[in-house]
């Protein structure tokens, strides 16, 4: 099985590495056009919305408008990138 690695880069020139079978991320490339890194990009966004989701609607406490304006920002990028509401993509409205 072939593996790819890919590094992660924050603002303040923090790094990280993430290496993956290279099968897995050409698995979820849905266009032919699709980089691996922008298929890497694509699910990391969408995982972080479902997490900024689930912690103001899914949680047992109010979520602070901090919170809350934290899940706004993270849907209108998700919305940017993919062209559809998170709660299209998925099904899940509110």
């Amino acid at each position: 099985m072939n593996e790819t690695t890919f590094t992660i880069e924050d603002a303040d020139g923090n790094a990280d590495e993430l290496t993956l079978p290279a099968e897995l991320v050409e698995l979820f490339s849905e266009e032919d056009d699709d980089s691996q890194a922008q298929v890497v990009g694509d699910i990391a966004l969408m995982a972080f919305a479902q997490r900024a989701h689930m912690v103001v609607h899914h949680n047992e406490d109010d979520p602070s408008e901090e919170l809350q304006a934290i899940e706004t920002a993270t849907l209108d990028q998700f919305e940017e990138r993919f062209g559809m509401t998170y709660g299209e993509a998925t099904g899940h409205q509110h």
